[in-house]
């Protein structure tokens, strides 16, 4: 199964520990990890169902590209790792 990790930033404003969840997409493996913990949705994706402007996921080490539909595959041993963007300057 994957497992689904939070960096420490969001852990701070809502449970969300790490997990090990059924899925063969992104969006299926996050979808299944907010069944269990349906107020960290919210932190990651926005009211259409993206992920945030300021979150960024890593599944197996590799950014997303593909943040819209989050149909990305999921290996059955992949980490996927959610962590807040960081931006300014």
């Amino acid at each position: 199964m994957p497992r689904v990790a939070f960096t420490t930033t969001l852990r701070r404003h809502v449970e969300c520990p790490a997990a090990d969840v059924d899925g063969a997409t992104v969006r299926d493996v996050l979808e299944q990890y907010f069944v269990e913990y349906p107020m960290v949705r919210s932190y990651v994706l926005d009211e259409t169902g993206a992920v945030r402007k300021h979150v960024v996921v890593f599944v197996g080490g590799q950014q997303l590209v593909d943040v819209r539909s989050l149909s990305d595959t999921v290996d059955a041993t992949a980490e996927v790792y959610v962590m807040q963007a960081l931006s300014g300057g």
